[in-house]
């Protein structure tokens, strides 16, 4: 057998994780930056000192408009639905209230990306072999993976993996387990379905911390799907390649997300910026020597926008295009931080980009988490 002939042959046998598609999706309420302002500067528990503060709060925060699934933002006292008709939201309400909202409107927009992505591949729904549910900001059981499983017409024997819990980089652990899953299975097609609905859980907190916290988070879905293919079928695609976790020293208390009574409480500290920058060097650095690469060999860089700051530190710190940031930005500014799904909108740019000529060789996904854990994966475009 001759070379060309074993690399053909070779070529049918080995095994690349294909990014088909991803598509989004948001609740109907369009929130936008002078809105979200307004209905801040109304609480009356929120010290003036404060409430003058957030204007220039909201306005640094590089996010235009962000979406929601709570109409009270758009309105005031007495048209309130969710919260007490009053400006010190007072009783605030429970957990349990939270999370019965959570419920509807996961499960509405859940289904919306992933009836888009499914429509996008030209697959039948019946094709699915597994599904992949991500989502820190409710609970259920029966959970949203079996809502999604009735409404969208899947096999009742889909392989369901949910992932709870883990914050901004949670996408990147569905993305790996649908690897792992694509990598040992070549008849697989795999669901993967993020849905966050952050502000269910704002906090009318007397606190810089609150204010910053309920002016940059948002509520968002997105849907992907993954699938094992040949180097023959998959030449020009974009292939998941490789993932790298670390877990920082020192950072345990810089950001965290907890379970209170009155909802989900997050405390994000002014220090995550730095720490990240002062870690992600040497993770670069371990995760793409391993693949024989360089910074200069990434073309392109989709950072998880958990804040303005944090992308242009980054930016900042690799020396980075304007270019190169530019959809993480581009995301900010329109979604705001959707937690875990937000990294896939910033993806689905950067996948019509590749399909329209883009051709991108090699690409760096970036997000950084409770913990503090900077999580990443490496795409790479297959070559015959």
């Amino acid at each position: 057998m001759t070379h060309p002939e074993l690399s053909i042959l070779l070529s049918r046998y080995i095994v690349h994780t294909i990014l088909e598609s991803i598509a989004t999706a948001n609740p109907p309420f369009e929130l936008g930056r002078d809105q979200a302002v307004r209905f801040m500067s109304q609480l009356e528990g929120i010290s003036p000192v404060l409430r003058d503060r957030a204007p220039k709060i909201y306005a640094k925060s590089g996010i235009d408009r962000r979406y929601t699934c709570i109409p009270d933002y758009l309105t005031e006292p007495p048209d309130f639905s969710f919260f007490p008709s009053n400006w010190q939201l007072d009783p605030a309400p429970s957990t349990f209230d939270r999370n019965q909202l959570y419920k509807t409107y996961a499960a509405k927009i859940a289904q919306e990306a992933a009836e888009k992505v499914i429509a996008q591949t030209g697959l039948d729904a019946a094709a699915i072999t597994h599904l992949i549910v991500v989502s820190c900001t409710g609970f259920s059981a029966p959970g949203l993976d079996v809502h999604l499983m009735r409404q969208l017409g899947l096999r009742s024997d889909v392989d369901r993996t949910l992932i709870g819990f883990m914050g901004c980089y949670a996408a990147f652990n569905g993305l790996k387990t649908a690897h792992a899953i694509c990598q040992s299975n070549p008849k697989a097609k795999v669901l993967l379905v993020c849905v966050e609905l952050c502000t269910l859980h704002f906090q009318a907190e007397d606190s810089l911390e609150s204010i910053v916290v309920n002016a940059i988070f948002g509520d968002g879905a997105a849907a992907a799907i993954l699938s094992p293919q040949s180097t023959e079928e998959a030449v020009g695609k974009l292939a998941y390649a490789d993932s790298y976790s670390l877990l920082t020293e020192n950072t345990l208390d810089l950001m965290n997300w907890t379970i209170g009574n009155t909802g989900f409480l997050m405390q994000l500290l002014a220090q995550v910026p730095k720490a990240i920058v002062q870690e992600l060097p040497g993770y670069l650095t371990t995760f793409l020597t391993r693949h024989g690469l360089a910074q200069d060999g990434i073309d392109f860089w989709a950072i998880h926008p958990g804040g303005r700051q944090i992308v242009a530190q980054v930016q900042s710190l690799l020396e980075l295009d304007d270019a190169l940031v530019e959809d993480s930005f581009a995301v900010l500014r329109e979604y705001g931080n959707m937690s875990s799904c937000t990294i896939l909108f910033v993806l689905k740019r950067l996948l019509a980009k590749h399909s329209e000529g883009g051709r991108f060789e090699n690409g760096m996904a970036l997000a950084f988490g409770p913990g503090l854990t900077i999580e990443g994966c490496l795409f790479q475009q297959v070559t015959g």
